[in-house]
């Protein structure tokens, strides 16, 4: 290619050609990964649709942590969340905390209280109960509250996972940043994990148990493990999942102060 150039065309023209040849070799030859902030945000949107449904709904939610040399403990709530933007978490069980409501409006959370006048406004980070913050309960809007890109592509007893950095768009959001592995055939979660601020893992999360909740084939089991501490975990069941038309005025301060 060199000899042929060199007389038709201008010295110029050829060194021209000869910087480009490389990088023109290189680029047929690299594979070719959908990798795009398009692509990376399609398949958030689809694994957050398979873990809850976008319309409105209810949901059981069982947790039972354990810890080293601890009795392990059992707590219920009821979920309604509409749109994923909008949500109540009731406590069932225990008794002594039957009546205790959290009320996600966007990013803003209150816990209301039997004994408390006012509602209290809390974090999404904050701690719920064992593994569990109040944003794993009350709110699971990974596409809105990241931006995620593409790291890899990972096989796991022969699955194929994308696996994406989520950076948290502010400092509200519950984690400062996720590393998030999704099925790339079905959009199912596998797995995940939790970082702060300071680049520090946190926890770890396993979604298991895929059975039909609500019309649609969805994890029923959410295991949270304590990357810090070894032996204390979380573990999420969730059962009795329907839809439901759940008014806008469920979600005010004002209804849930009738409660």
């Amino acid at each position: 290619m060199l000899r042929n150039c060199a007389k038709p065309l201008s010295n110029r023209v050829c060194l021209l050609l000869v910087a480009l040849l490389p990088g023109f070799v290189l680029a047929q030859q690299a594979p070719v990964e959908p990798a795009d902030d398009a692509y990376a945000r399609s398949i958030v949107e689809k694994a957050d649709q398979v873990r809850f449904p976008a319309e409105g709904f209810q949901v059981d939610i069982v947790i039972s942590t354990s810890q080293a040399e601890r009795t392990s403990e059992q707590r219920k709530y009821r979920v309604l969340s509409k749109g994923n933007e909008n949500t109540v978490v009731m406590v069932t069980e225990p008794a002594a905390e039957r009546g205790q409501i959290i009320l996600m409006k966007g990013r803003d959370l209150w816990v209301f209280m039997p004994e408390v006048s006012q509602p209290v406004r809390i974090s999404l980070a904050q701690r719920l109960t064992g593994q569990v913050a109040n944003g794993d309960l009350a709110r699971a809007n990974f596409a809105g509250d990241y931006n995620p890109k593409v790291l890899r592509n990972e096989v796991v007893d022969g699955e194929n996972y994308v696996v994406l950095e989520l950076a948290a768009v502010d400092r509200s959001v519950t984690y400062q940043k996720v590393i998030y592995w999704v099925n790339q055939k079905n959009a199912w979660p596998f797995r995940a994990e939790f970082y702060s601020l300071s680049n520090r893992l946190l926890k770890k999360a396993s979604y298991e148990d895929f059975r039909t909740l609500a019309g649609k084939v969805r994890p029923t089991r959410l295991v949270m493990e304590d990357a810090l501490r070894s032996g204390e975990k979380s573990v999420l069941e969730y059962s009795e999942m329907k839809l439901r038309d759940l008014p806008d005025r469920v979600f005010t301060k004002e209804y849930l102060k009738k409660l």
